[in-house]
């Protein structure tokens, strides 16, 4: 199926390629099916493996002179750059990879900066990580994707206010859950859609009946599997059931057990097969996290594979399984309750063939869908772009004019906040070789009017009746070429139709000096297809930075600077 519009498109994930995690495997399936779809996709991570990252440096450093090399072409498979490598830390009961990949930082800035790229999908861009670093470098439009709902010292609290400068370069926010959503929004209001992973499909295999057959995958806290355990010990000794826990490794220690609970209790290794296949092959799937490690990925799993899962009271656990319709619910670390449920599934074989139906009707929609559901989202973003050809007659009739310099955010005397008289203004505009300007006093045009009465006696000089707009709670805007005065306190919505009215041009000023009263990003975000000029320069913002902003806003935009 050929795509709408072929979409550049990186996806960047903060943990080590090639291990196990939710959200590598939601990177990697989803730009499976970004690529069926007929978009060119870049995975970016971090990499244990030293071959892949010097192979990925060679081609970095060959793709600068041919940035278009740098991302696959349409039809081929996604492919993975691997940046930096993890440093152990001493700190802690083991070594930890630091937070930013080593040499990451400046290898991410040179292929952002060069590589053609539409969008840059950065998942849990919190500070410091590949995927925060990514959102700081990028020059493109950005989508974010959270998906742990656990709460981050750091970035909630300590460095709260500069995780939110970055967060508000993205341009589309996505959960994986509502738990998720529900705590970004606490710490970082915004709107946050709906995304929820998908699951592989697999044929369950049936053909055994007897005892209950019970799942726990080794995917949780170390404290979910002794939960676990504890409530097996818990059960009567005459109800029949069997369990498998599966675990990373068969050469691994094995978890302590009695001898009586070792002859009902196998540890199943990769050689097993697939998390999925052995989901398939059993009854009920337990999942015990007190909340530290949670698993919604075996979680979605067990639904998928029509296994009734026994799951810890928990918002994301509580979430997948409907408050219980689907599922069975035991407080965190309540053994008893725990072994209760799961004696009542295999007490009762009418009631766990019911629970199991149940679980068919809330399966996960497959990875091809929730691609199809990415690319609506990217191409939604990227649709709201300006056109980069702009109006071909105006382009045209302007080329065959004479170029001339022109200042399109000027003040007089007539704004309370100037003290310039109009006719110092027009002469200092003749004395650097201006050829027009655009008079913008706040909340007034009689100043803009007075100088464009004195600058028709003028040859070198045209003036742009203009104003500055202060509007009722959304920041200013600036109305050019108008012909009448717009009151102040209106709507954006309203400031900007009556310009239009007007038959003028919107131009935002300062878009990102929060020192001035300037519209929020989310603001910008839903006037973008309204604006027709952005202010990239201005020489009295206290910070540069807020320049480099509103540069890098225009750009993904492609709207005219000014």
């Amino acid at each position: 199926m050929a795509a709408a519009e072929n979409l550049s498109i990186v996806q960047v994930t903060p943990y080590p390629w090639g291990m196990s995690h939710e959200v590598n495997t939601f990177v990697e399936r989803t730009s499976e099916g970004l690529a069926a779809l007929g978009h060119r996709v870049l995975i970016v991570a971090p990499s244990e493996a030293r071959k892949d990252i010097q192979e990925s440096r060679a081609l970095l450093k060959s793709g600068l002179d041919r940035p278009a090399s740098l991302v696959p072409r349409a039809g081929s498979a996604p492919r993975v750059l691997a940046i930096g490598t993890g440093v152990p830390l001493p700190r802690g009961p083991r070594p930890r990879p630091a937070p930013v990949p080593v040499d990451a930082s400046g290898a991410l800035e040179k292929l952002l900066e060069a590589a053609p790229i539409d969008i840059v999908h950065v998942h849990e861009p919190f500070a410091p990580s590949l995927a925060s670093a990514a959102l700081r470098h990028s020059h493109s439009l950005n989508v974010g994707t959270f998906h742990e709902p656990q709460e981050r010292l750091l970035s909630t609290q300590l460095a709260r206010p500069l995780v939110e400068v970055f967060f508000g370069r993205l341009d589309g926010r996505t959960a994986t859950s509502r738990a998720t959503a529900e705590l970004l929004e606490r710490y970082f209001p915004g709107s946050y859609e709906l995304l929820r992973p998908g699951a592989s499909a697999i044929e369950r295999s049936d053909t055994q009946h007897g005892p209950l057959r019970i799942l726990f995958c080794a995917t949780e806290e170390k404290g979910a599997q002794r939960t676990f355990l504890r409530a097996l010990r818990r059960l009567p000794a005459e109800l029949e059931w069997e369990a498998t826990i599966r675990v990373p490794s068969s050469t691994g220690i094995p978890p302590r057990m009695s001898k009586a609970l070792r002859k009902r209790v196998t540890l199943a290794g990769p050689e097993s097969g697939s998390d999925e296949e052995l989901m398939a092959r059993h009854d009920a799937v337990v999942l015990a996290s007190g909340g530290s490690a949670t698993a919604p990925a075996t979680l979605r799993g067990a639904l998928a594979a029509e296994a009734v899962p026994v799951v810890s009271r928990l918002p994301i656990y509580k979430e997948l399984v409907a408050e219980g319709e689907v599922g069975l619910l035991f407080p965190p670390g309540d053994a008893d309750t725990l072994a209760g449920q799961l004696a009542r599934l295999a007490e009762h074989p009418a009631w766990l063939a019911r629970m199991r139906s149940r679980t068919a009707s809330a399966a996960p929609a497959s990875w091809e869908s929730v691609g199809k559901r990415l690319e609506e989202l990217y191409t939604r973003i990227a649709g709201r772009r300006h056109d980069p050809a702009g109006n071909p007659e105006a382009r045209m009739r302007i080329a065959r004019r004479k170029l001339i310099e022109v200042d399109l955010h000027m003040h007089t005397d007539h704004s309370p906040d100037c003290a310039t008289p109009v006719e110092v203004l027009l002469e200092t505009a003749r004395d650097r070789d201006l050829g027009a300007i655009a008079i913008t006093d706040h909340n007034e045009v009689s100043g803009a009017f007075a100088a464009r009465e004195i600058a028709e006696g003028m040859s070198d000089l045209k003036i742009i009746v203009a104003e500055e707009v202060k509007t009722a709670e959304q920041g200013e805007v600036i109305g050019l070429f108008l012909s009448e005065k717009i009151p102040k306190g209106l709507t954006m919505a309203q400031t900007v139709k009556e310009i239009r009215r007007q038959n003028g041009l919107v131009y935002v000023p300062h878009p990102f000096d929060r020192l001035h009263s300037v519209p929020d990003y989310e603001h910008l975000l839903d006037m973008v297809e309204e604006i027709d000029i952005l202010e990239v320069f201005n020489p009295r913002v206290a910070l540069t930075a807020f320049n480099v902003e509103a540069e890098r806003f225009a750009q993904k935009y492609r709207i005219v600077p000014g």
